[in-house]
């Protein structure tokens, strides 16, 4: 990680009901189509996608400028992925665990370093930016939990 700020650590748990390896796919199936999950309209370009390393590129832009990021993700299936994030507002070094519980259910732990940039001003306060990445992993869990669910209906025979 190289940016300028002291870095700030961030963390929290969030629980979905899927299984585990399910939760590993879902969240580990990088697109174009991501921001959307987000409900933001940056533009996501994946550079390479392979077994164990996913690299690719994000561009928001702002009122007052662009905001860049590159982001390599190591997977390390079936149990987390380590992402290093380097952009011109902010640097992050991320790791994402998944455990699985009991009834079907996958606890993500996240636990992110963050450091700003020059141009990104002060890291948020904790409590805020844990909230807000709360809520986003919150927003992902509705829809990985849907997609779970449509990969369990089973098709009715047709009726003669």
């Amino acid at each position: 990680m190289t940016s300028h700020s002291t870095p700030k650590l961030y963390e929290f748990r969030s629980r979905f009901r899927a299984p585990l390896a399910f939760v590993f796919r879902w969240c580990t199936d990088y697109t174009p189509d991501d921001p959307r999950l987000e409900g933001d309209d940056y533009v996501r370009r994946i550079l390479r996608k392979g077994r164990r390393r996913v690299v690719y590129q994000d561009l928001e832009n702002l009122p007052d400028g662009w905001r860049w990021s590159h982001v390599v993700v190591d997977l390390h299936p079936p149990l987390g992925w380590h992402a290093e994030i380097t952009g011109s507002h902010r640097d992050w070094s991320i790791d994402y665990e998944l455990s699985r519980l009991p009834h079907g259910i996958t606890e993500l732990h996240f636990r992110g370093k963050r450091r700003t940039t020059p141009l990104g001003g002060k890291n948020p306060a904790k409590g805020q930016l844990e909230g807000e990445l709360r809520g986003m992993w919150r927003r992902f869990g509705r829809a990985l939990e849907a997609d779970y669910r449509a990969t369990q209906k089973v098709p009715r025979s047709p009726r003669k």
